[in-house]
């Protein structure tokens, strides 16, 4: 942080003040305690990140912690995610980002359960599917994949939409209300029927 201060007061004795701060680095913890420490002593604004945060996985945790610590006390103007990924893949997960702490939302999000006993359908695989096919969706929905019909519905009611499986039959539903039973392999395209009407956009 003071190497951030001494560049600052050079630019402020030259009369220059549009300055944007960043303090980032590797170490969560560290970033977050410098990002505090400068907020509580100065008014400009910050650029937040974790830097060199690694490959897809283990950096998104470390940008979640991290950007998430910040931005739910009000630190950070604009924030970078810096992943050993595909650009498009910082983006996504800093929407993410915002979109959990409520602060932005664009795009869908999905809620799905973990398998347990009470699962009658084959998790994973639907998940990812749907969210493959609703990735390029712009509206702020929300969608459900659970695992059974009996607490499905219930236990995501407030999704916009969703589905729950069961033995080779499966519920579409609404905001907790069921539309429909289906056949399992016809859960997907019925419930991407819904999400089209919401967003009419390519899918």
């Amino acid at each position: 942080m003071e190497s951030a201060e001494g560049h600052m007061r050079i630019l402020e004795e030259l009369n220059f003040f549009d300055i944007k701060v960043s303090l980032k680095a590797s170490n969560v913890m560290r970033t977050v305690e410098a990002y505090r420490l400068f907020s509580d002593r100065h008014e400009y604004p910050l650029h937040i990140g974790i830097s060199e945060a690694g490959p897809s996985f283990s950096g998104t945790i470390k940008s979640a912690v991290g950007l998430g610590i910040l931005l739910a006390e009000g630190i950070g103007d604009t924030m970078r995610v810096s992943l050993t990924a595909e650009p498009e893949e910082e983006v996504r997960v800093a929407y993410e980002i915002l979109k959990s702490l409520g602060i932005r939302r664009r795009g869908p999000e999905i809620i799905s359960c973990p398998t347990c006993g009470r699962c009658q359908i084959d998790m994973k695989p639907l998940a990812q599917k749907v969210a493959d096919a609703i990735k390029d969706i712009k509206a702020p929905i929300s969608v459900a994949v659970m695992g059974c019909v009996v607490n499905g519905p219930g236990e995501a009611r407030e999704a916009d939409f969703g589905i729950a499986g069961g033995k080779g039959l499966g519920l579409v539903f609404k905001k907790g209300e069921v539309v429909k039973t289906v056949k399992e392999e016809e859960l997907l395209d019925e419930l991407m029927k819904m999400v089209k009407e919401a967003d009419p956009g390519p899918v």
